[in-house]
């Protein structure tokens, strides 16, 4: 494993993380986050990251009871605040009151003292962002969360909240948590830029754009059994990407991988990687052996002439954007 600064700051996370977005605590699914995250440490990884809001508190349940039994020092846990964790009015947000009472209730589901890295997982656009700074700095200063971030804000909200923490002297964020793949590359535009002149670090979601670049969809052909495109369960998002265009563009980049002797998924880490304001990308696993096979993608770095191959195959789908 590899491991790079978190912006700015000194600590130090490795390059692929591992969520837990999809881990819910039923009996199946805990000894599914028991032997991901007994694998994750096997190859390196030492950045986990969950959410209150991932099924209301029971993800952050489950990746808190599969680390109880490792040294609390020898991994960084992030987790998040914002969506509505009841039906009350201020059950949701960022107000101090919300960020207060929900980062004391995810140390308790996590299990910890301590929270490594705690995200905004939203802009709340109904609450100062100074007060929202301050509830976090407070946080800081009581030893409860060690670093505060932001997932999904934009490059002017950004910069404003770093005009505000200068102002009042209060903490700078460390992070800022996108989602970024091969087919959703917003953030190059404004917001990787920004972040690196204010000291943020990308800790990217969705790198594998739900499993679309893994290969296990073809085009013209139903999604296999068992895969989360085959679960009308699900989302949406998934399913806007199975269009026989994209699909296309997968299959040519999965070549390109073939041909590197590469997992297309450890090439799409691996192009995810070639960003330097990139810290990590999260992937999400429900097989060790799909944690041990995605870790590989730090030793790949791809060559000048490759990465043009990638961009010569993606222009079809430049303009593609999945429903969200």
């Amino acid at each position: 494993m590899k491991y790079r600064r978190l912006g700015n700051t000194g600590l130090k996370i490795s390059e692929i993380g591992l969520g837990s977005w999809l881990t819910y605590g039923t009996a199946a699914e805990k000894k599914a986050a028991d032997t991901c995250i007994s694998a994750a440490f096997e190859c390196g990884i030492n950045f986990f990251d969950t959410a209150n809001a991932y099924n209301r508190g029971e993800g952050e349940k489950a990746i808190g009871a599969a680390l109880r039994s490792y040294e609390r020092s020898s991994y960084v846990l992030s987790t998040k605040v914002f969506f509505p964790m009841g039906e009350g009015v201020n059950d949701r947000g960022l107000s101090r009151k919300h960020i207060i009472e929900q980062c004391d209730a995810s140390l308790r589901r996590l299990g910890t003292d301590y929270i490594d890295i705690y995200f905004c997982h939203r802009f709340d656009p109904e609450t100062p962002v100074e007060e929202t700074l301050r509830a976090l700095d407070d946080l800081t200063a009581q030893g409860k969360i060690l670093y505060s971030a932001v997932s999904e804000w934009s490059a002017a909200q950004i910069t404003d909240a770093a005009g505000i923490a200068r102002r009042l002297n209060l903490r700078p964020l460390a992070a800022n948590q996108p989602i970024y793949n091969m087919f959703e590359r917003y953030i190059e535009q404004e917001v990787l830029p920004v972040s690196q002149q204010h000291g943020l670090g990308q800790v990217v979601f969705s790198p594998l754009a739900q499993g679309i670049l893994t290969g296990k969809y073809k085009a013209g052909q139903q999604p296999p059994a068992g895969t989360r495109a085959a679960d009308d369960s699900v989302n949406g998002v998934i399913r806007s990407y199975l269009r026989d265009d994209v699909l296309d563009v997968v299959g040519q980049l999965d070549r390109l991988a073939g041909s590197l002797e590469l997992k297309l998924s450890q090439l799409a880490l691996a192009w995810v990687l070639r960003q330097p304001g990139v810290s990590s990308a999260i992937i999400g696993a429900t097989k060790p052996e799909q944690v041990l096979e995605n870790a590989k993608a730090v030793d790949t770095v791809l060559s000048p002439d490759t990465l043009q191959q990638i961009e010569e195959i993606l222009k079809p789908v430049a303009d593609f954007a999945p429903a969200r």
